[in-house]
């Protein structure tokens, strides 16, 4: 009889858990997602050119289309799996190629800056550090957050029934939850904003775009090889790509120094 009633519990947790992770995960997205708005704000630019967004738009719909194409006429099923790799890796390292990268180029601009501004510099630091510590550290809590809840639900597990042990359980793992819906909503902001340093100086996004998209060819060159087609093609794929992002980079500070008085220097 005992074992009868346990099987009922069946249909109905197949049921009620559902609508439970729904009522519960719809507040917690919500939460990390206006969390995230608040970390890194969605103004990338301190100067926003429409013209500067409309190229930088063509330009990577122009890149998407030039890569579907090559794989569409000489990618074989090895190579389409790769490319979707490629993809995950890249949203994976961005970040870190970002914190290893921005440090450098801020360096640069702070020796190449007067005096008199860098003071306006440094305070323009400081909503970057805050990015910076709020982003790792969701980063590093979440595998810890996932190894304590696992540590305590099999503590629990022959201490507390299995229904109790299930939903104590679940509730420990709200947390490392709420941590990786944080970076799912806030990977995106970080990478566009270089984790606001933007406000270091309006130059910086076009520097640091320029500086990681070699970068970010040669871990994929390290990684996947070179692309699919004839040695023209490859070559053209290869350099390509960071060639025109490197191109719109450079115009887009020649646009801020002639509209604006951005210099690089001032």
């Amino acid at each position: 009889m005992s074992g009868g009633k346990a099987l009922l519990w069946v249909p109905f947790l197949c049921c009620v858990w559902p609508a439970v992770a729904v009522l519960v995960g719809y507040p917690m997205a919500r939460f990390a997602r206006k969390k995230a708005r608040q970390v890194f704000p969605y103004d990338t630019r301190r100067i926003g050119d429409p013209d500067i967004a409309r190229v930088q738009k063509i330009r990577a719909w122009s890149a998407a289309v030039a890569s579907l194409l090559i794989l569409t006429v000489y990618g074989t099923a090895e190579d389409w799996d790769q490319a979707q790799e490629q993809y995950v890796m890249r949203l994976v390292l961005t970040p870190w190629l970002l914190l290893l990268s921005t440090p450098v180029v801020v360096f640069v601009l702070f020796r190449l800056s007067p005096p008199a501004a860098r003071p306006g510099m440094r305070a323009g630091l400081r909503p970057a550090v805050r990015s910076v510590l709020w982003y790792f550290g969701a980063f590093t809590a979440t595998p810890l957050l996932v190894w304590a809840a696992t540590l305590l639900s099999e503590t629990l597990r022959g201490a507390l029934p299995v229904l109790l042990s299930a939903l104590v359980g679940a509730v420990v793992l709200m947390a490392p939850l709420g941590t990786l819906l944080f970076l799912v909503f806030s990977s995106g902001r970080a990478v566009r904003s270089a984790f606001n340093t933007t406000e270091v100086h309006a130059a910086l996004p076009a520097l640091l775009t320029g500086v990681l998209v070699w970068e970010m060819a040669a871990v994929n060159l390290s990684y996947g090889g070179l692309p699919p087609g004839p040695p023209l093609v490859q070559f053209c794929v290869l350099l390509g790509g960071p060639a025109s992002v490197t191109a719109v980079a450079w115009w887009e500070t020649r646009q801020l120094r002639t509209r604006y008085g951005v210099r690089v220097r001032g």
